[in-house]
């Protein structure tokens, strides 16, 4: 179910922040919520989209949500763009509430996709596949914008947008986020099956709205799928990097509806 995947239309050197070209990231979704841009995603294989738990309200009907792919610019469809219709939605069982570890989520698609340069899968992660705790990551979205001090709305046309971010492992995260810890967070909220990308002073971050989406890594010209945008302290505030949920734990689990679809 892995073949071909992460390999974009356009590739070679990315630099800086802002606007992404179209078809970088070919596997990014939006998750809409009754016709709105509700949390990014992740194609991981034709029929199946990978994003946090906590974007989906158990209230919500699984009828209210809609997957769209090849999405470049939110406010003008984009030709190329495909709507699916959901047939299912599958949270973690360990799923327990924000800030929890698990928040991963399933989202089947009714009918496989077919893919085109605008619409392609990233590779999931195995144990096997090693990346440096420094490395320097990407994560994509199209909800905020987060020059200093606040993040803003994205204005139209809502173009898709990539930052540059560098990993950073669960320990020195943990000591950033004990720098003047928030009480309704406490000390050391950064568990084993997160993983952290920013930097200590802020400015590059996801935000909301992006929960779900990628942080994607890149290893020998091939884009991984390593994190899922979780939760934060604020957008891009100091010494509070974006948590993401590691894939590499899930793997097992993403693999067993995997083969199911086979």
């Amino acid at each position: 179910n892995q073949t071909g995947c992460g390999q974009p239309k356009i590739s070679g050197r990315i630099v800086g922040g802002g606007d992404a070209p179209r078809s970088r990231w070919p596997w990014q979704v939006s998750i809409q919520l009754n016709g709105h841009h509700h949390c990014g995603g992740s194609l991981i294989s034709s029929q199946w989209v990978v994003s946090a738990a906590h974007c989906f309200d158990f209230s919500s009907l699984v009828s209210s949500y809609r997957v769209n792919l090849g999405e470049y610019q939110l406010s003008y469809p984009s030709p190329c763009r495909v709507s699916s219709l959901v047939s299912q939605i599958i949270i973690h069982p360990h799923y327990n509430g924000t800030r929890s570890a698990a928040d991963i989520a399933l989202m089947q698609l009714t009918d496989p996709v077919q893919y085109i340069d605008d619409i392609r899968p990233i590779c999931w992660p195995g144990s096997s596949d090693s990346f440096p705790d420094n490395l320097t990551c990407w994560v994509t979205g199209s909800s905020t914008l987060i020059p200093p001090p606040l993040p803003v709305s994205l204005p139209p046309p809502k173009t898709l947008q990539e930052v540059q971010v560098q990993l950073i492992d669960t320990a020195a995260c943990n000591a950033l986020y004990n720098i003047d810890p928030d009480p309704k967070i406490g000390r050391d909220p950064v568990k084993p099956n997160m993983i952290c990308a920013g930097d200590a002073k802020g400015h590059k971050d996801s935000c909301k709205g992006d929960s779900g989406g990628p942080l994607t890594c890149d290893s020998n010209g091939t884009w991984f799928l390593l994190g899922i945008v979780s939760w934060g302290d604020g957008c891009g505030q100091p010494n509070r990097p974006g948590v993401y949920i590691r894939t590499v734990p899930y793997g097992e689990w993403i693999w067993g509806f995997w083969q199911s679809e086979a």
